[in-house]
């Protein structure tokens, strides 16, 4: 059975992360809900956040770089599949691509009836440790 992916990246997002990568070795994203750089993607080297049973992992993108979401705010977004971006503009402060002159960011489209039930039926995502 084939899901339909929870994550993807923009080929932009992706070459963004590439440099980074080449900078600072594997990444991970964590998405949280909340306000100000809480609602954004955050970019951290791979282990430097600490995931948990209250983080779910979307997936992975640009090869191998996973993206966690905060358990509160995947229940917000389990019936949509998420996009990262990258817009010019100063991202968070905590993020790597900040000193880059641009920020990720989310983009999101609401799953089809269809690939919900097909979500559904494969069970709940993994969570951190």
């Amino acid at each position: 059975m084939n899901l339909p992916p929870r994550i993807l990246a923009t080929p932009e997002a992706e070459a963004l992360i590439a440099r980074l990568t080449m900078r600072h070795g594997p990444l991970m994203f964590h998405q949280s809900g909340g306000c100000c750089d809480g609602s954004a993607p955050m970019c951290f080297p791979r282990g430097e956040f600490r995931v948990g049973g209250q983080d779910v992992l979307l997936g992975q993108i640009a090869g191998d770089v996973p993206v966690w979401i905060g358990a509160a705010q995947f229940e917000y977004w389990r019936h949509t599949q998420v996009t990262i971006d990258v817009v010019s503009g100063r991202g968070a402060g905590m993020s790597l691509e900040s000193p880059e002159g641009m920020r990720f960011i989310v983009r999101s489209r609401v799953f089809t009836d269809e690939e919900n039930a097909v979500l559904e039926a494969a069970g709940e995502p993994l969570r951190g440790a």
